[in-house]
C-alpha cells in the first residue's frame, strides 16, 4: 500500500480505536489525536519562512501529506521566532528530490532530504516507523538499546510517538492550518512542562543524548522537567561518554551560544549532567572556588546578553571560560614544582584540551584561540614598555583582556590589574611609551600610569610666545 494511502487508513483506525488512545502508553500504542483549527491556535503563515512554506506547499500539491513540525510549531505557539523550519511528509527522501532540484540528500542514522534556499536549508523527513509492522519500509538498527541506524518509515502517528517530547510533537497541517497534536504536547505547553513520549530510560538509552536536550528544552522554554524523565539522569548519565564528540560539540553550542547558556549551565549542574559534558570544569567547581563560579556564571551571562543584542559570539571564548580553573590549577602546580612558566602554560592548555576534546570535539580553530586566551593571562602582570606594546599589538589583546576582566573576582590585584590595562589603552602611543618603564616596573595599579604620565606631559614643548609687534 503506498505511503499516502497507508497513513490517511492509519488516522481512520486511531479515530475508531479510541481504548487505545493513550499518550502515556508504550511506544507502539496508537497516539490520541485533537485537531486543533486555525482559528483555536496562533501560528500566522507571516512567521513562517517563505522557503518553508515553498517546500510545504509544493509536498501537498504533489499529493503527499505535509506538515511543519517539531520545535517550529512549538516555538510559534508559544509566540517565538523559529531559527529553524523542520518538514514531515510521507514522500520518501527519493521522491522529495524528484521534487526539488535543489535538493541534497544526507545522513544514514537518518535519512533525510535537505532542500536549499540560499542561506536557508529546509530539512524534510519521512514519518518515522516503529518498524514493527509486518512489511515496513526500510531498515532500522539497534545496538545494546541504541538507535545506530533508523531509516523505517511509517505514518504520522507513530512518527509522533518517535518524537522525544511531547512538546516537538505537533504538526501544523499546510492543507487547512491545523493543528495536530498527537500526545498531549498542547497541554504541556499549557503546563510549562517537559515530558517524555514513551518510559524516560528506553528512550535515553536510544539516545543519550536526549538527557542533554532535556536540560537545554528546559532553560530555554523556562519548562520545569517532569520528575518522570529526569529520574534516570543519575543511573544513565553515563551513557552520554558513548555518544559522539562531534555530535556533544553541536549540542554545547545549542546550549551555550543560542542566548540561554547561564540558565542552560545551571540545568546541567541541577542535573548532574555537567560532568559528562565537561568534566574539568566540574571538577574544578566542586573545589567550592567561588571566584571560578562567578567568572563562568559572568562569562555565561556577557554571551547571552550579546546574542540579545545581535553582536557575534565565538566558541573559543566561552570554551575557555569553562575550562580556566583546571588550566590555571594545572599549569599552577606545575611552576611550584619548578617548571618554567611558560612551558607549565603551555602543557596545562595542552592537557586540559585533549582530556575535553574526548568529549566534546572542540575543533582545533577554536583550542588554539583558547590556549593563546590562557597563555596571555600572565603577560598582563608584565609591566615593562615593550612588554606592554607587544601584548597590546597581539591580535588576541583584547579577547584575553575581555578574559582577564571576567578574573577579577579572583583578587583585588587582578581586579586593578584589569584597571590598568584599560586607562593603559585609552592613552596615545608615544604618552604611554613615554610612561612606561623599559626594566622593571609594577602591575595592577591604575594610578601608577596617570602617575607617570604627567611628568610626561609637562615635557611637551610649547609654543614660543609671540614677539610684541613693534610700536
Amino acid at each position: 500500500m503506498p505511503l499516502r494511502r497507508r497513513a490517511a487508513t492509519a488516522g481512520q483506525d486511531t479515530r475508531k480505536d479510541p481504548s487505545r488512545l493513550n499518550p502515556e502508553a508504550r511506544n507502539d500504542a496508537r497516539p490520541a489525536l485533537r485537531i486543533i483549527p486555525r482559528e483555536q491556535h496562533t501560528i500566522s503563515r507571516k512567521n513562517i519562512s517563505k522557503a518553508a512554506l515553498r517546500v510545504l506547499y509544493r509536498l501537498n500539491e504533489a499529493g503527499y501529506d505535509a506538515y511543519l513540525v517539531g520545535g517550529a510549531v512549538r516555538d510559534l505557539l508559544l509566540g517565538g521566532r523559529p531559527k529553524d523550519f523542520d518538514v514531515a511528509t510521507n514522500a520518501t527522501p527519493d521522491e522529495v528530490k524528484k521534487l526539488f532540484r535543489n535538493c541534497r540528500l544526507i545522513g544514514r542514522r537518518f535519512r533525510l532530504a535537505h532542500v536549499v534556499f540560499g542561506p536557508e536549508i529546509i530539512e524534510v523527513a519521512t514519518f518515522r516507523g516503529t518498524g514493527e509492522e509486518e512489511g515496513a519500509e526500510g531498515e532500522r538498527h539497534i545496538v545494546d538499546g541504541r538507535i545506530v541506524r533508523d531509516n523505517v518509515w511509517g505514518t504520522i502517528e507513530e512518527d509522533a510517538l518517535r518524537r522525544d517530547f511531547r512538546v516537538n510533537a505537533m504538526y501544523y497541517d499546510i492543507s487547512d492550518f491545523s493543528v495536530r497534536d498527537y500526545v498531549g504536547g498542547m497541554r504541556d505547553l499549557e503546563d510549562r512542562v517537559l515530558r517524555l513520549i514513551g518510559e524516560p530510560a528506553t528512550r535515553y538509552r536510544e539516545d543519550p543524548v536526549r538527557m542533554l536536550r532535556a536540560a537545554r528544552l528546559g532553560a530555554k522554554l523556562g519548562f520545569t522537567i517532569d520528575a518522570a524523565a529526569t529520574a534516570p539522569f543519575a543511573e544513565l548519565g553515563s551513557l552520554l561518554l558513548e555518544a559522539s564528540p562531534a555530535r556533544l560539540f553541536d549540542e554545547s553550542l545549542k546550549m551555550f551560544l543560542a542566548g540561554h547558556g547561564l540558565k542552560s549551565f545551571r540545568m546541567l549542574e541541577q542535573c548532574g549532567l555537567l560532568q559528562f559534558l565537561f568534566p574539568a570544569t566540574a571538577r574544578a567547581l566542586k573545589r567550592g572556588d567561588e571566584a571560578l563560579r562567578a567568572l563562568v556564571e559572568q562569562g555565561l551571562a556577557n554571551t547571552d546578553e550579546r546574542v540579545a543584542e545581535g553582536k557575534s559570539v565565538t566558541p573559543a571564548f566561552l570554551f575557555a571560560v569553562l575550562l580556566w580553573g583546571e588550566v590555571r590549577d594545572v599549569a599552577h602546580q606545575q611552576i611550584t614544582r619548578g617548571k618554567d612558566a611558560n612551558e607549565a602554560w603551555a602543557r596545562a592548555a595542552m592537557q586540559v584540551v585533549a582530556e575535553q576534546c574526548q568529549r566534546v570535539a572542540i575543533p582545533r580553530r577554536f583550542t588554539f584561540t583558547m590556549e593563546e586566551i590562557w597563555s596571555l593571562q600572565p603577560r598582563f602582570e608584565q609591566i615593562q614598555r615593550k612588554r606592554v606594546l607587544r601584548l597590546l599589538a597581539h591580535p588576541r589583546f583584547r579577547a584575553a583582556f575581555d578574559f582577564l576582566l571576567l578574573r577579577a573576582h579572583e583578587s583585588p590585584a587582578i581586579r586593578e590589574l584589569g584597571q590598568w590595562w584599560d586607562h593603559a589603552q585609552q592613552l596615545p602611543h608615544d604618552t604611554l611609551a613615554a610612561a612606561l618603564p623599559t626594566h622593571g616596573g609594577g602591575g595592577g595599579d591604575s594610578e601608577w600610569v596617570a602617575a607617570a604620565v604627567a611628568p610626561a606631559r609637562k615635557r611637551r614643548r610649547r609654543k614660543p610666545a609671540a614677539k610684541p609687534k613693534p610700536a
